[in-house]
């Protein structure tokens, strides 16, 4: 009698061979996203161009009321320029990753993208992969830009002290991850796309300016202080005042010091909560669609 041979069992994707295969279709998303990005007029001007023109306008517009900070001789002290150089660092990463994506998303769930997207191979996490990368990218060059012209045309002094450039590499980086997937939650807010500007761009203003990016941070009442250091912008504006002002202004923070280890601390539960709120309300098609 014959031996009946084995069912050949069906084919299985390696692990390893999936993660590269979605980290692969993860890169050339990126690639796609940040194309589209910098075809669009509306987004380049309002999440890419806008802190750097803010920053020229505060720069320009309270350069006649002298330095910050200056000594009671009338002696030393930081240009305005330099003074709202940090807010504006953090500003342009929350537009980047919050305003940006939260709008983005919720017209691509709007107009049928991501319907489209359902039906093809391409993997949720590469998707995600492809939006972060894209904020990180234009985060980066934003960020080039500002700073290039804060020193060429406000003559900003910049760091010398390595420290100072690797304290802003962490910041940037937690800070870039944390609104990039604050973005994709917020995304989901708005219940249609036309409607999304108008419920995200009020959220990510009220922040700016209670979060001590267009006003001193301290200037503000106590229990508004409290209110904004729930969220990350605020703190995310401290770590870079810490890298960018003397250390004298230190003393002018709440609590007297940078605390760059709740900068950090903050930062992180905020990725966290990002994720996992993408996690369980990031659908490819609405339910009530």
């Amino acid at each position: 009698m014959t031996a009946l041979a084995p069912a050949a069992s069906p084919a299985r994707t390696p692990l390893g061979s999936s993660i590269a295969r979605t980290l692969r279709l993860g890169v050339l998303r990126a690639g796609y996203e940040i194309r589209v990005y910098f075809r669009q007029a509306d987004a380049i001007f309002f999440t890419f161009l806008f802190p750097v023109l803010l920053f020229g306008i505060f720069s320009v517009a309270f350069s006649g009321q002298g330095n910050i900070g200056t000594a009671p001789d009338g002696s030393g002290g930081i240009s305005q320029g330099a003074y709202y150089l940090p807010g504006m660092a953090a500003a342009g990463i929350l537009l980047s990753g919050v305003q940006n994506l939260g709008v983005d998303i919720a017209n691509e769930r709007s107009d049928g993208t991501l319907k489209r997207l359902a039906g093809t191979p391409l993997p949720v996490v590469s998707y995600f992969l492809g939006k972060m990368g894209q904020v990180l990218v234009t985060g980066i060059l934003q960020l080039a830009l500002l700073i290039v012209i804060a020193r060429v045309a406000f003559g900003v002094e910049l760091p010398t002290d390595p420290a100072k450039w690797l304290t802003f590499a962490w910041v940037f980086l937690l800070g870039i991850g944390t609104s990039a997937v604050l973005g994709i939650a917020i995304s989901r807010l708005p219940r249609r796309g036309k409607s999304a500007t108008a419920v995200i761009i009020p959220i990510v203003l009220v922040l700016q300016f209670i979060s001590g990016v267009y006003l001193s941070f301290t200037m503000l009442p106590v229990w508004l202080q409290d209110v904004a250091n729930v969220f990350p912008l605020a703190w995310l504006a401290k770590g870079m005042r810490s890298v960018f002002l003397p250390e004298s202004f230190a003393s002018a923070e709440a609590g007297g010091a940078w605390q760059l280890g709740t900068v950090a601390v903050v930062l992180l539960l905020w990725l966290v909560v990002g994720i996992v709120v993408s996690r369980f309300t990031f659908r490819w098609i609405r339910k009530d669609s």
